[in-house]
């Protein structure tokens, strides 16, 4: 089992502020990464484990928030694709090869405790790492999320217990966006998604977006 065996990548990035774990799981199916976040952010509650970033490409999925509206997905959906039912906050998304998922096992306490400026440095995570790619990305007033004008790049949704953190982002690298006509994605009718490949025309090395990620990631949070 997942739990039971180490990650493919374990890597330790370290600086006068701050140590930070990141563990590179390749694709894994939603559920056993699911409870991967559960166990560890109980562990770093009780002090066990450092502050941890899950990187990850999940088989296809379709995941609701605990304030989703079931409407979201439509009937016309792939029938094949696993539907979870989960605690973060947030609608509806899709996780799929192509998509890289970010998922923060960090201690608040250490940064800063507000869940808004947490929501905010996520999004400024994926903003910074897709100007490194040429990538022009904002965001929208009273939507959460990051948009490449008015199409959607990157979602995120989180859960904090004792200041501690789960679930987390995911960034649109190289996905089947098809899967995306089977939701209303986060519950918006009037906005597209799109993803790093169809913006820059050809298909993006994962290795090198993930390297991008690690580094925005180390430099956004510093420990007090």
């Amino acid at each position: 089992m997942l739990l039971d065996r180490p990650s493919i990548n374990d890597i330790m990035i370290e600086t006068l502020e701050s140590k930070i774990l990141i563990k590179d799981l390749g694709l894994r199916s939603y559920q056993e990464v699911w409870s991967l976040q559960k166990k560890m952010q109980q562990q770093r509650i009780n002090e066990r484990i450092e502050d941890t970033v899950i990187l990850v490409e999940h088989e296809p999925v379709y995941t609701l928030g605990k304030n989703a509206n079931e409407n979201h997905l439509l009937q016309s959906r792939d029938r094949s694709v696993d539907v979870y039912n989960v605690e973060r906050g947030g609608d509806i998304t899709f996780h799929g090869p192509g998509q890289l998922v970010g998922y923060p096992i960090i201690d608040l306490s250490d940064y800063k405790k507000s869940v808004d400026w947490y929501m905010r440095m996520l999004e400024q995570l994926t903003i910074d790492v897709l100007l490194e790619f040429g990538i022009i990305a904002t965001r929208i007033q009273g939507l959460t999320g990051v948009w490449a004008g008015q199409e959607k790049i990157a979602a995120q949704g989180v859960r904090i217990s004792r200041w501690v953190t789960m679930h987390g982002f995911a960034l649109n690298v190289n996905p089947d966006l098809s899967y995306y006509d089977g939701i209303i994605p986060c519950g918006i009718f009037d906005h597209g998604i799109t993803s790093m490949e169809e913006l820059l025309g050809k298909k993006q090395d994962m290795k090198e977006v993930k390297s991008v990620v690690i580094e925005k990631f180390n430099k956004l949070f510093m420990k007090r």
